[in-house]
């Protein structure tokens, strides 16, 4: 059985490895481009590509608030991700202004409903089935 692998992230370079996560021991590990510190992003990170300015300059505002991309058990998946800097500018200014911490206004995908909790199964955002049923066999 093969142990899980994350991304570790170089923001200067704008490089990401997948190497095994190894709990057992505390490890620094560096990049080998240009010797900063890598970023265990987490194993569900969808990384951008190198040439893509813009979603590094997200996803670098994103990890130094310290969100990491794990899977969840429950496979609800690693969660929402802002792609651009514009959503990274409006989740910064809606945490000034109503008090909500950055990493939770980062993660949140309308970050106008933060109070929202995040269930299994379906997105915090679906429509809600009615409290009545169908009765089997009737016309929609």
């Amino acid at each position: 059985m093969s142990r899980a692998a994350s991304h570790f992230v170089c923001l200067t370079c704008r490089v990401s490895y997948k190497k095994p996560t190894d709990y057992a021991r505390v490890r620094r590990d560096v990049c080998p481009c240009c010797g900063e510190q890598l970023l265990n992003a987490g194993s569900a990170l969808a990384v951008p590509k190198r040439r893509d300015a813009a979603g590094w300059r997200a996803l670098t505002a994103v990890l130094t608030a310290g969100v990491r991309f794990r899977q969840a058990c429950c496979g609800c998946g690693p969660g929402y991700r802002p792609r651009t800097p514009r959503e990274v500018r409006e989740r910064l200014r809606h945490a000034a202004e109503t008090g909500v911490p950055v990493s939770v206004a980062l993660v949140c995908a309308d970050p106008t409903h933060t109070d929202v909790k995040r269930r299994a199964g379906r997105g915090a955002y679906a429509p809600r089935r009615s409290g009545t049923r169908r009765v089997p066999g009737r016309g929609r």
